[in-house]
């Protein structure tokens, strides 16, 4: 028992220490998929984002897959957003348990956009044709306790990125750990990694050249533009949450995130649920603390759980979202469990 003790705590720590050694140098534009960093679930958007420690439904597959060993039945969860610059973004995940297993899931997400103008020098205004350009990622969890206060979990993903007749594709893999500590009411320590995998190249019919060359220009060259391979936009979190008031009727939950990623500088995610007969939810957070140049911030958001019929409930949620000078975004996400 004691090594099992010692084995959590390494891992934890590891996980810590990748965030506090981390430099606080912004590398914006320099990773692929950034539509992997639009966050997923009304419920935690509505909280900051701060939903590391948290996580126990579905969503739990973008924010820490570790918490989806906490379910022990079916859910399923949708959730659209229109996101700024007229992007849209939907996201589909489904969860169930198995015994002797854990819990296993699988999930779709699509960012696409309307089609845009194919502009040049020669015709600034459009040439008459239509380009669009949109990412998937697709893929598996899986998720159990080691203990009955300790859990791990994985994604193992595909990405793709499609521009006109381009497209660059690449795998990843999710893990997060989650400990479970029985104070007040219920102290939640978890930490979770996103988005590790390969570089991703663009290819297509775009990068061919051909040239005319020689005599007369009476050769034809088929020259290929090589083209930069980019990362992942690499995720690291570390959270705590805490249920600070837990009665009959109600539940009060606090919780803060730390985040480091790849591209850009730390912040933090922070935020607040209060519950009545875990069937009303009100939530309100802050968003991206200390990040250098964001426009994201204040962040509220409701929900409602609603049984239909024996252990079948639906869950909808909403969440509003500041985003500064750009404009405000709204969230909905739709869920059930049975």
């Amino acid at each position: 028992m004691k090594s099992a003790t010692y084995i959590k705590v390494v891992l934890l720590v590891v996980f810590c220490v990748s965030i506090i050694n981390a430099q606080n140098i912004s590398k914006s534009g320099t990773t692929a998929g950034q539509f992997l960093k639009i966050d997923v679930g009304a419920r935690a958007i509505g909280m900051g984002g701060a939903f590391t420690a948290i996580s126990d439904d579905a969503s739990s597959i973008y924010w820490n897959p570790a918490g989806l060993a906490s379910i022990n039945s079916s859910e399923a969860i949708f959730n659209h957003t229109d996101w700024i610059a007229d992007v849209k973004y939907d996201f589909a995940g489904f969860t169930t348990y198995l015994d002797g297993v854990g819990t296993i899931g699988a999930f779709f997400n699509l960012m696409s956009m309307g089609d845009m103008l194919v502009r040049t020098e020669q015709n600034p205004e459009g040439t008459g044709e239509n380009f669009t350009m949109q990412g998937i990622s697709m893929g598996l969890s899986i998720a159990r306790n080691l203990t009955d206060k300790f859990s791990i979990g994985f994604n193992i993903k595909y990405v793709q990125e499609d521009l006109w007749h381009m497209s660059s594709s690449g795998f990843a893999l999710d893990a997060g750990v989650m400990y479970k500590i029985p104070i007040l009411n219920e102290f939640r320590l978890a930490a979770n990694i996103s988005n590790f995998g390969t570089k991703m190249q663009l290819s297509g019919r775009d990068i061919l050249i051909i040239t005319q060359q020689g005599p007369g220009g009476g050769n034809l060259i088929n020259t290929h533009i090589e083209m930069d391979e980019f990362d992942l936009p690499l995720l690291f979190r570390v959270g705590v949450a805490a249920d600070l008031l837990k009665e009959e009727e109600y539940r009060l939950t606090a919780a803060i995130d730390a985040v480091h990623p790849n591209d850009h500088t730390e912040y933090v995610n922070c935020g607040t649920e209060v519950t009545w007969n875990e069937i009303v939810m009100l939530r309100a957070g802050y968003k991206s603390l200390f990040e250098t140049e964001s426009e994201q911030g204040l962040t509220f958001g409701a929900g409602i759980n609603y049984r239909l019929a024996g252990s079948m409930v639906v869950k909808v949620d909403y969440a509003y979202e500041d985003f500064g000078r750009l404009k405000e975004i709204h969230y909905i996400t739709v869920g059930v469990k049975f």
